[in-house]
């Protein structure tokens, strides 16, 4: 019997009974890498983000459903609630960000503030939302993205670090709260990652400042290798919880130790 793909039977059946995924932060970046190969998987995904046009175009390329939505929004998160409805296989609360690097003896609250709403009270909005579509499933998963910025503090990421530490103890909190119930709770913590986007919102839209953050480093990550663990953590067994997968480039030893060329 041929092992290989065929039109009709058991092999054929992964791409039309589909599993449901939640992706947020999905207009760009890790977020809509993630939903991508999700999408290749087999995963008919939700996207989430704020940029109804960014999403609503993404999800005309992989055949998913779009659903503007703000995560710091109570209203907002329980219409992505509705849409989703009663039954969800996978979240992966990706919605989240860096906003300056300044020292704590000029912190901007503002920004601190911005920050740990979009990283903690948000990824907790959206995760009490859809919990219990996740736990109906029967076998429900939710992946954090986090950063090593959550691991260990750097000069000027105070803020960014109170944030994401605040993502880790959600996380290892709700792991132990839910136990009982068959959700995965996950986390993956990125380090140097190259996208379009992050740096120059942290650096406030200044591009040379943000190329400078690269500079040098020959081989950082880019958002396909992340959304790659994602998806393999995903894909794993339901009785298999990676608890937490720390990746960064073999340049990056930790936060402040980076190799650079030239």
């Amino acid at each position: 019997m041929s092992s290989g793909p065929r039109e009709n039977g058991s092999v054929a059946l992964k791409n039309t009974v589909s599993k449901n995924a939640v992706v947020t932060g999905a207009s760009s970046g890790i977020g809509a890498a993630t939903a991508r190969q999700l999408a290749k998987e087999g995963y008919h995904v939700f996207l989430a983000a704020r940029r109804a046009d960014r999403i609503e175009a993404l999800a005309a390329e992989i055949g998913g459903t779009a659903i503007a939505t703000d995560v710091t929004s109570d209203d907002s998160v329980a219409a992505l609630a509705e849409a989703v409805g009663d039954r969800l296989d996978l979240l992966v609360n990706n919605a989240g960000g860096a906003f300056g690097v300044d020292k704590v003896a000029d912190a901007d609250l503002a920004k601190w503030q911005a920050m740990f709403e979009v990283n903690v009270v948000g990824l907790t909005r959206v995760t009490k939302a859809l919990l219990p579509a996740l736990i109906a499933s029967g076998a429900g998963a939710i992946i954090n993205v986090g950063s090593i910025a959550g691991r260990r503090a750097y000069e000027g990421g105070a803020g960014y670090n109170a944030a994401k530490f605040g993502t880790r103890a959600v996380t290892e909190a709700l792991r132990l709260e839910i136990v009982d119930q068959p959700v995965r709770i996950m986390e993956i913590a990125p380090g140097m990652v190259q996208t379009e986007e992050f740096s120059l919102v942290r650096l406030g839209g200044d591009k040379a400042a943000a190329d400078a953050v690269y500079q040098g480093v020959a081989d950082p990550l880019v958002a396909e290798d992340i959304a790659d663990a994602i998806v393999w953590m995903a894909t794993r067994p339901a009785h298999v919880n990676i608890d937490e997968l720390v990746i960064k480039p073999r340049a990056q030893a930790a936060p402040h130790k980076v190799h650079r060329e030239g």
